[in-house]
């Protein structure tokens, strides 16, 4: 790749991965968290049987291509966040915030509509099983009031990141996640006198505790002495050229995003078309994928941090050379992690209730994913934190979106429709997609393009 040179063991290197930590750490720590309680939902639901587990991970995906949206449009602004922070502009970073929650949430409000009045369409594109369809009605349904609730907690939460106050989202993650759990406890089974109600219940604990870490996460801005707080005007005064700006470099970043979701989406509408078994393993897998590579993808983040406060400071060598150290740092711990969830992902497996057939397909889905795990994370870490915190967006949609849907989307209908491969062959074939995108992302990276200033003239 493109950091041979680089030795991990100096002092200027520890001080530079101690700064990693302090800004990756709760954040990947909040990843670990979710996905655990993720995890964890999972396996609640998935004791109804493979139906169930089936239903709420195509019933996940309308949620999921909103989550790509509004990450991909709050990623683009904090470019913005970052670079000012190192320019100590906070009225500025006040006003990105405010325009960022402007567009998600109207865009919230459209999927919510979309939810609330055409659930049974929304699923017929994910799968072809009517039982899946009527089982998945009522979670659509009922959790659509998270589309309202999601955007006003990801500005702030990406607010905070860019000031490097990323243990405040870490709590009122954990909590609304906490609450979560409980919620899925009481409501999917009818504990402590609330009514029994399955797969809806699990909808409503969701939005429960959407509900719980958006007004936490309020709180720690407004109702305390943060240095993101200020008046409310003030985040909604933004000036036409910041405007533009933020939609010219988000744009791109949320289409990246959108369209990467939405490939991935048609990754798991072509592979639960195989069968209500596969699907449930596909589920069940990305649920403890999830666990180990979004803890990994951290290290993205915190070059979007790090990095992008450097270019404001106009330090373009130190940036650069800071970033080779960093996509190391990513890569070894996509190995570390890859090998845990090859270690752990057995005994996790064990406590879903699968057939033999549904469980020997879950086991070697979960290999494929661990063994491609740090070339993913070394993709990742290139999109969303290098080309980004330079406001080269523009290659990264078009290395990304190009390689899921030119690449992915086509291999996983056809091997798993047309040539009717095992559904762990499939799922390997797709990841093909990450060895060309691998090629693309690193010639950039060493063509220098992407170390811009974006905030020149603001």
């Amino acid at each position: 790749m493109i950091f041979q040179d680089e030795t991990l063991h100096s002092a200027e290197n520890r001080r530079l991965f101690k700064s990693v930590l302090v800004v990756a750490g709760p954040i990947a720590l909040q990843s670990l968290i979710a996905s655990s309680l993720n995890l964890v939902d999972n396996l609640m639901v998935g004791a109804l049987g493979e139906l169930a587990l089936n239903a709420v991970g195509v019933s996940v995906q309308l949620f999921f291509v909103y989550w790509m949206f509004v990450f991909g449009f709050v990623s683009g602004a904090a470019t913005f966040m970052a670079q000012f922070y190192g320019a100590n502009d906070l009225v500025n970073i006040h006003r990105t915030t405010g325009f960022s929650l402007c567009v998600v949430f109207c865009m919230g409000v459209l999927f919510f509509l979309a939810a609330l009045c055409f659930p049974q369409y929304v699923l017929r594109v994910f799968t072809k099983y009517p039982e899946v369809i009527e089982a998945g009605i009522p979670y659509v349904r009922t959790g659509a009031f998270t589309f309202l609730l999601v955007p006003i907690t990801q500005a702030f939460t990406v607010a905070l990141r860019s000031t490097q106050q990323t243990h405040l989202p870490l709590i009122a993650s954990v909590t609304g996640l906490c609450t979560n759990t409980f919620m899925n406890y009481c409501l999917i089974y009818g504990n402590f006198g609330l009514p029994r109600m399955e797969i809806q219940g699990a909808a409503l604990a969701t939005a429960i505790s959407r509900l719980v870490e958006m007004l936490i996460l309020l709180f720690f801005v407004f109702g305390r002495n943060n240095i993101l707080k200020g008046p409310i005007g003030e985040f909604f005064s933004f000036r036409k050229e910041l405007a533009v700006r933020i939609i010219r470099n988000s744009l791109p970043t949320t289409i990246n995003e959108t369209m990467w979701g939405l490939g991935t989406s048609m990754y798991i509408a072509a592979f639960a078309r195989i069968s209500i078994t596969a699907g449930a393993a596909v589920q069940a897998c990305n649920t403890i994928n999830n666990m180990f590579s979004l803890a990994a993808f951290s290290v993205g983040d915190a070059v979007l941090i790090l990095v992008g406060q450097k270019l404001g400071e106009g330090k373009t060598e130190e940036a650069f050379n800071m970033t080779k150290k960093l996509l190391a740092l990513g890569v070894a711990v996509g190995i570390v992690l890859g090998g845990l969830t090859i270690l752990l992902g057995k005994p996790i497996l064990g406590l879903f209730d699968f057939t033999e057939k549904g469980a020997s397909d879950a086991w070697r889905i979960l290999i494929v994913y661990a063994a491609t795990l740090f070339l993913s994370v070394y993709n990742a870490t290139i999109v969303t934190g290098v080309l980004r915190c330079g406001g080269d967006t523009r290659f990264a949609m078009a290395a990304e979106v190009g390689t899921v849907w030119i690449i992915g989307v086509p291999l996983a209908f056809v091997t798993s429709l047309v040539f009717k491969w095992p559904i762990f062959l499939a799922v390997l074939a797709v990841k093909m997609e990450e060895a060309v995108k691998c090629f693309f992302l690193t010639g950039r990276f060493k063509s220098r393009k992407w170390l811009n200033n974006v905030i020149s003239g603001l």
